[in-house]
């Protein structure tokens, strides 16, 4: 059990949160939620010790693991992958090799009555009952588990870490944590890089292989699969409930709800208690009473009402003109780097209007495919966009792409043309960049705010092929509702790549599955293909 006793923190004499305690059983598994700045990822830091509280401890037992993923992180650039995940057990190895190196001091030395003899042989002995009591393990075949079950092949586990990108990198990162079997596991938006298979993977890992975990996510599937606690942080103090995140919000709701009537009856109280005074103040007959009252009111705790974060994105894709039948045709569409083969005489064709969705692991060829239809890439075979096709594309990496030393407004206003230049602030104001903000520089931006402003720049001109891949990153739930009700009502075509389960949810009409070069058209919704699919996929993978 670990235990969280009076936690405050104050920056610059501003309090995020005081005197907030709970507990972490043994099996638990939290989902710690809260509107941004609420000071979440600085909670999770002060559990994992990475951050120290103006007041209160964190109490665990002296031999409790805790491991922790946070949101960025780059792991060592001079091994292989399959080295750095390896480093899990490097305590373990560590102790394996001492025992070793002291075994071959003792077969050289004869002082056999020394006190440095018998001292080495105590702690040969000690290391001994540490190292065969532990449960045997075939390590290497634990490490290539784990590293598969995240998406990475066979032939990848002796590349150079430097060869991969940050979201590669956190995956190796997270094998490293999992092989650990910590006592409790916190992590920081681990989905926001993984495919569909590995996030199922790793759902099966946390609810069937973890003990404790505490996890930050905007991934509503997620959480909701995973955890059975939800501890809220907000207004500097929590809400612990003994639920999931949607049935949380059923309950956050109705709390909320008792707050304003105890609220409003609490402020018809002080008013009638305040009117009393005002009218017998000064009676000797009730100066007693008048003066009771007035301590009551001096000690009257006023009820809060838990903020609600009023900030709303508002967006609206821009009517359509009408395109040819058939937006996307392929055929026998084959691509290669060198002598890698992404995939092999592929087909696919794409109807007006159609909403459709391109899954598959990391490295199957969705990105490649979508740069095939954009014309941005040779490959053999034909793909042909239909008639008076208008393309707009949010790349994977596209708020990256963003000038980091323009402005909000100046970002916008170099794409802007006609008459939308004059609407640009209210533009930019459903997008809830509002007063000072259109004035920040791309650079100080955060990864949200870096996303709805690419999304800005893709709402300048109307489209009726929408392609979008991995749009969610980064964005809240609320705002990814949002998205999700904007995408549901365009009246164009759309090409979605996302691993967000509930995000996907409903949008989907067809699902091309990008697998072993081949890429297959599926009639099913997203739903229908990961329940086909997610047996037989954790069955080969399971840790």
């Amino acid at each position: 059990m670990i235990s969280i006793d009076n936690i405050a923190v104050e920056f610059s004499g501003q309090t995020l949160f005081k005197d907030i305690s709970f507990v972490i059983n043994p099996e638990d598994k939290i989902a710690l939620m809260g509107k941004n700045g609420a000071g979440k990822s600085t909670m999770m830091k002060i559990i994992a010790d990475k951050q120290k509280p103006t007041k209160g401890h964190v109490r665990a037992p002296k031999d409790a693991v805790i491991a922790y993923l946070p949101q960025h992180l780059l792991t060592e650039d001079n091994s292989t992958v399959f080295e750095e995940a390896s480093k899990a057990f490097g305590k373990i190895f560590e102790m394996r090799d001492e025992m070793t190196r002291l075994n071959k001091e003792l077969e050289t030395r004869t002082d056999y009555e020394s006190d440095d003899y018998m001292g080495i042989i105590n702690k040969v002995t000690e290391l001994g009952e540490v190292y065969y009591a532990m449960e045997e393990v075939n390590y290497d075949a634990e490490v290539e588990k784990a590293l598969l079950g995240l998406g990475f092949k066979r032939e990848d586990l002796t590349r150079q870490t430097s060869e991969f990108s940050g979201g590669w990198r956190m995956r190796i990162e997270l094998a490293k944590i999992l092989l650990q079997k910590p006592d409790l596991i916190l992590l920081d938006e681990p989905t926001n890089h993984i495919d569909i298979e590995s996030v199922i993977w790793l759902e099966d890992f946390l609810l069937n292989k973890a003990k404790a975990v505490v996890v930050i996510s905007h991934d509503k599937a997620f959480i909701d699969n995973i955890t059975n606690r939800t501890v809220e942080v907000t207004m500097g103090r929590i809400y612990d409930y003994k639920a999931n995140y949607s049935h949380y919000l059923e309950l956050r709701k109705d709390r909320r709800e008792s707050q304003i009537k105890a609220y409003k009856e609490q402020q018809k109280l002080i008013a009638e208690t305040q009117k009393f005074i005002e009218r017998f103040r000064g009676t000797y007959s009730k100066a007693n009473q008048v003066n009771s009252k007035e301590r009551m009111l001096e000690k009257l705790e006023i009820i809060e009402i838990d903020e609600v974060d009023n900030s709303s994105l508002r967006l609206k894709f821009p009517p359509c003109n009408r395109s040819g039948d058939y937006p996307v045709i392929a055929k026998d569409l084959s691509k290669s780097y060198g002598d890698h083969q992404v995939f092999h005489n592929a087909n696919l064709t794409i109807k007006r209007g159609e909403k459709v969705s391109f899954v598959g692991r990391n490295g199957e060829g969705k990105s490649t495919m979508i740069k095939a239809i954009m014309g941005e890439i040779d490959f053999q075979g034909e793909c042909t966009q239909g008639h008076k096709v208008e393309i707009g594309y949010f790349a994977q990496n596209q708020a990256s792409l963003l000038d980091p030393d323009l402005t909000v407004f100046e970002t916008v206003d170099e794409v802007a043309k006609g008459e939308i230049r004059t609407q640009i602030k209210n533009l930019l104001g459903s997008f809830m960049f509002s007063g000072d903000d259109i004035d920040k520089k791309v650079s100080v931006l955060s990864g949200g705010e870096r996303t709805r402003l690419a999304m800005v720049k893709l709402l300048l001109e109307p489209v009726n092929l929408l392609i979008l891949d991995e749009p969610t990153n980064h964005l809240d739930i609320r705002s990814k509702d949002v998205l999700k009700d904007a995408l549901l009502a365009f009246d164009g075509t759309l090409i979605l790549v996302s691993h967000d389960r509930d995000f996907l949810q409903g949008l989907s009409e067809k699902v091309f599955e990008f697998k072993d070069k081949r890429v297959i058209e599926n009639f099913e919704t997203i739903d229908d293909f990961l329940a086909r699919n997610k047996v037989e996929n954790l069955a080969k993978v399971n840790l």
